[in-house]
């Protein structure tokens, strides 16, 4: 589903990302974890187009969309989170969601009446109940937990109908319950959709991820699965902050 290759950026002297390849298969999980300062953001931002690599590409499904804006990456199927909730406050949950889905119609209905448009709010209305937020739809969002927000952004970018599902720390600031519930509604996510991952939970990480990218001082350290992360010397040292004659 996407193929980056050799990826490059540097901030004057600092090289912040430093030839990073890897590829994620469609419909899987792959996440990326490292330490703070690894270069994951700067990755991300790269692969969704916030920032344009230095050298390098990036494909989405055989296209090549290198540097290309976040508007048109939307159009080619990718979606993204955040690390900050990044939601209409003032709105309800069931109108954040139909606006993605909105965006989704024809330029020409734009400025039409939403009366005359019910395909997207028929579509909003059944990712509501897919993400068991119907009991929510009328609540302004900045009413609602921050559980229930982290949600509700989710189901947004589900609204966009995307490929490439791009979660930039998604359970920051969950209790261990809406953690244990969002890992149940990303497993069930990853039938629909390709999923890439942000994470520092690294429970959640190898109870998720078909494939485990680790990231450390920009560059590529290790990458297979799970229990091939958890069993590299390497990882251990450099992430997991364990030694050998510690062990």
């Amino acid at each position: 589903m996407i193929k980056v290759r050799a990826l490059n950026k540097a901030f004057g002297a600092l090289r912040a990302v430093s030839d990073f390849t890897f590829e994620a298969p469609p419909n899987r999980i792959t996440s990326i974890i490292g330490p703070n300062g690894a270069g994951k953001s700067t990755a991300f931002n790269l692969i969704s187009g916030r920032l344009v690599p230095d050298t390098g590409t990036v494909e989405l499904d055989g296209r090549d969309v290198t540097g290309q804006p976040p508007y048109a990456l939307t159009h080619f199927g990718v979606a993204r989170s955040f690390q900050i909730t990044n939601l209409f406050f003032g709105l309800s949950t069931l109108e954040n969601v139909r606006l993605a889905c909105q965006s989704l119609e024809r330029r020409s209905t734009y400025l039409a009446r939403l009366s005359r448009s019910s395909r997207p709010l028929v579509r909003a209305q059944a990712i509501l109940e897919q993400f068991g937020l119907q009991d929510r739809a009328d609540e302004l969002v900045r009413n609602l937990s921050h559980g229930d927000q982290r949600r509700i952004e989710i189901a947004v970018c589900m609204g966009l109908d995307p490929k490439l599902l791009m979660l930039d720390e998604p359970t920051q600031g969950m209790s261990p319950g809406e953690t244990a519930e969002f890992d149940a509604l990303i497993k069930s996510l990853a039938s629909r959709v390709t999923i890439l991952l942000i994470e520092h939970d690294v429970d959640l990480v190898m109870s998720l991820s078909d494939h485990v990218i680790v990231m450390h001082q920009g560059e590529k350290l290790f990458e297979g699965g799970p229990e091939e992360v958890r069993a590299s010397k390497r990882v251990r040292e450099a992430y997991l902050g364990v030694h050998d004659a510690a062990a």
